[in-house]
Formats: structure tokens, sequence, C-alpha cells
């Protein structure tokens, strides 16, 4: 009876220890609650998220993340920003980009941020320079980040006014 407890005992350490030694690998997958069956390496998420940190997306493309000083929970990111830029071309909003990526594949996403051609403010000649390797690590990392919020106003052509009051981007000097 001793050697049962002892056996039962013993192996329910070594399944508890199996289980920790799986979840602290280095690059484990991970699925997406709302997608299951899509599997995630981590490593490649986590390059991805730097990335976005790095070219300060959520600047323009995470309602309140400047006023914040980027203290914003990461399941707000990327949602979009309601607050417009005006300048001679227009008003322009940061899209929702986690609407995006859900929209399209991994490889629909590096081909067209390899020829996304945008209005100011966005910096669409960082997004068509970099390697496909960065390109799908931040679609891996918006992809893990899931579908949330609502598309972003519309752009307003020059001459229009917009719902609400934008922010101004100052004309080039001549």
């Amino acid at each position: 009876m001793k050697s049962n407890l002892t056996n039962i005992i013993l192996i329910s350490f070594i399944f508890l220890g199996l289980f920790f030694w799986n979840e602290a690998q280095s690059d484990t997958t991970k699925p997406l609650n709302v997608k299951p069956g899509f599997y995630f390496k981590m490593k490649i998420v986590e390059k991805g998220r730097s990335l976005v940190k790095t070219f300060e997306c959520n600047d323009c493309h995470t309602a309140g993340y400047l006023q914040s000083k980027g203290n914003m929970p990461e399941d707000q990111w990327l949602t979009g920003e309601s607050l417009g830029w005006r300048g001679p071309l227009g008003t322009t909003y940061g899209a929702n980009l986690r609407l995006l990526i859900d929209s399209l594949t991994e490889a629909e996403w590096v081909e067209k941020s390899k020829v996304l051609a945008t209005r100011p403010p966005m910096p669409h000649v960082i997004l068509n320079a970099m390697s496909n390797e960065d390109l799908q690590a931040i679609y891996q990392f918006i992809r893990y980040l899931g579908p949330s919020g609502k598309p972003a106003p519309a752009y307003v052509p020059p001459g229009q006014e917009p719902i609400r009051p934008p922010a101004t981007i100052p004309k080039p000097p001549k």
C-alpha cells in the first residue's frame, strides 16, 4: 500500500516536471484564442512586438498611446485611432491594424507592405524597405493579439471638414 502511494507521488512529480519543462521551452507555440488551430512561434511574436515598439506603430495606430506615454495595456494596442491628422493632402487616421491583419494572409500582408503608398504621417517607406522576415514577425504579433475594435474613420479629402477636430500637420517649408 505504501509502495503504491509512493509510486503515485513519484509519477505525479514526473508529469508535473514535464509540464513545467514544456512550458519553459524558448520557442513554444501557443494557440490563438479567437482562431482555434492557429499556433504561434513565440520567438517570432516577440520579435514582432519589439518591431512594433521600435517603429512606434502605436503612436498613430493606438488611441491614447501618446497621451499615456506608452503606458497602455497591450490588449488595446493597434486598434486604430479616431484622432485625425490634417495636412495639405487631407485628414488621415491611424488604421485598425488588428482588423486589417485579420483580413489578410501573411503573404498578402508582406506583399501589401512592400508596395504600400499612404498619405502622411504614415511612414510607408519604412514598411516598403523592411525584410520579409520582419514583416512576417509584425504580422504574427498583430495576429497573436487578435482582432479587436472597430475600423478607424475614413480619409477626409482636402477642403472637407472631419467630424472631430484633427491634429494639424504643418506645411513643409518652400
